[in-house]
This record gives C-alpha cells, structure tokens and sequence, in this order.
C-alpha cells in the first residue's frame, strides 16, 4: 500500500471534487493515483444551455478541475436527470472498478434529494461485490478482492443520518478544493445560482468572482470539522485535532471490504 489507488464516484462532472476533492488532493500531493467518476455528462444541468454542447463543456471543466487536484476525471456519457441503475451502467460501473483496480472506492450514500445521486450510490454498491465474479462483465478480468468502500458526507437525517468513521484536516488544500470548484463555471457560477435564485448576486470578472464564491462556500467548507469535532479529536490526538478548520467525512459502506481499524489508518494516512 506503498502507493493507493483511489476512486471516487459520483453523478455529475463536479460531484466528486464537491464531495472529496480535499482528500484527492490530499491523496494526490503525496504520490497516490486519484480517478475521479462522473456516471453522467451533465447534459441537463443548466438554465440556457443543454445536451452535447453542455456535456462537452462540462466535460473540460472537470479536466481543469482534476487538474487543479492533481487527479484523472473521467465522465460517462449516461444523460443527466435520467439515470438509472440498471444493468447496462451497473456493468459500466464494474468495467471502471475492474480496470483500475482501486484500494478505496468512495461514493454518495443512497439517501439523497436527487435521483441521479441515489442511483450512483445504488449503482456502485451493486458492483462492489461483483467485481469479484468472473462470469458477470466477463469481458473485463476480475478483481481477486473488493476494495474497501466509503461513503462521502451528507446531511439527510432519514431514514439514517451519516455516522462518519474518518474525518480528514483538509486545511493544507483547501484553496486547492475551491480552485477545483471555479473550474466549473457552468454550475458554480451560473446554474447553481439560477437554480437558487440568486444570480443576480454573482459578479463580473475572475478574481472577483473567486473571492465570491470562496466566501460562499466557507461555511460549508467549516461545517465537517465544527460537526464531527470529536472524531477529529479521537483521529488526530487533542491538540491537533482541536486546530482543524476544514474537513472532509467518510462513512464505511458495508458492501465493499470492511474498513477496519488497522487498514483506517494505511487508507487514510493523514494522521
């Protein structure tokens, strides 16, 4: 494990870097490959423009992205708001774990406002297992064990709130992380505040328009680490733990390898 491979899945061309971009870039300055996965092309994601040209520019704003975090993107072409977990991206799901062969897989739970969300996580859980069966996408050589799976944080409270087992000082790159995020244009800057109506709150130019959004997402960048306080103090020791100001949140999925207390500590090695 001198050298970990880790993929993180979600459904839109920002979803991973929204989710884990802390860690993958955390992951990625110390020599460990990153694969980032979008199970969607982002066809339907904003208010003026839609199909393959979106999908295509939402396609470029994730490479800059990955390239911000020093990570790999890729993005299926699956349309946006129609996602589903059938057997036809299920084997697409499997093809992508297989050829990578991952150490730690981490993806949305399957609690969530949006259908393409529950439906990734729904998708990447099936596969877990599966992956190990030679005679399902028998195509692709399978894997002789299930890597270990997380989930990557949320808020919902039903039917289960995230119980998160690791939670990661992401203070070193959180610039990187918000770097990453400006990369998506369409959505950071023009869809996402359509689609909360304010708009009209957003400003002309780059640098200006950086510093708005870094202003908007610093409380949610604060909010893993004022949350789950105690797990940083139990991770990182009292003093340290004390310190952190950003952090990113995992929970064990059950149907990947178990995250244990001894590979904790080789999947994450932050503390």
């Amino acid at each position: 494990m001198d050298k970990l491979r880790i993929m993180i899945f979600g459904a839109h061309p920002d979803d991973p870097d929204i989710s884990a971009g802390g860690v993958a870039a955390l992951y990625a300055q110390a020599g460990h490959a990153v694969r980032m996965v979008s199970l969607t092309n982002g066809d339907a994601g904003h208010h003026l423009e839609g199909g393959a040209p979106l999908a295509w520019r939402r396609r470029a704003e994730a490479g800059a992205a990955a390239r911000r975090l020093g990570a790999e993107y890729l993005v299926l072409d699956n349309h946006d708001g129609e996602l589903m977990p059938d057997l036809n991206v299920r084997r697409q799901v499997i093809r992508l774990i297989r050829q990578f062969q991952p150490d730690l897989v981490m993806a949305p739970r399957p609690y969530d406002y949006h259908p393409d969300h529950r439906a990734t996580s729904q998708l990447v859980q099936d596969a877990l297992y599966l992956v190990t069966v030679p005679n399902a996408v028998s195509d692709t050589p399978h894997l002789r064990r299930m890597p270990v799976a997380v989930y990557v944080a949320d808020r919902f409270q039903k039917p289960h709130p995230f119980r998160p087992q690791v939670v990661v000082d992401i203070g070193p790159v959180v610039e990187a992380k918000a770097d990453a995020m400006t990369c998506h244009v369409s959505q950071v800057y023009e869809w996402l505040p359509y689609n909360r109506r304010q708009e009209d709150q957003v400003p002309e130019g780059d640098g200006a328009r950086r510093e708005w959004l870094r202003a908007w997402l610093e409380p949610r960048l604060r909010w893993a680490a004022q949350e789950y306080r105690a797990e940083l103090l139990a991770l990182y020791g009292e003093e340290r733990g004390a310190l952190v100001q950003y952090a990113e949140a995992f929970e064990g999925c059950e149907y990947g390898a178990p995250l244990t207390e001894e590979n904790l500590r080789q999947l994450f090695p932050f503390f």
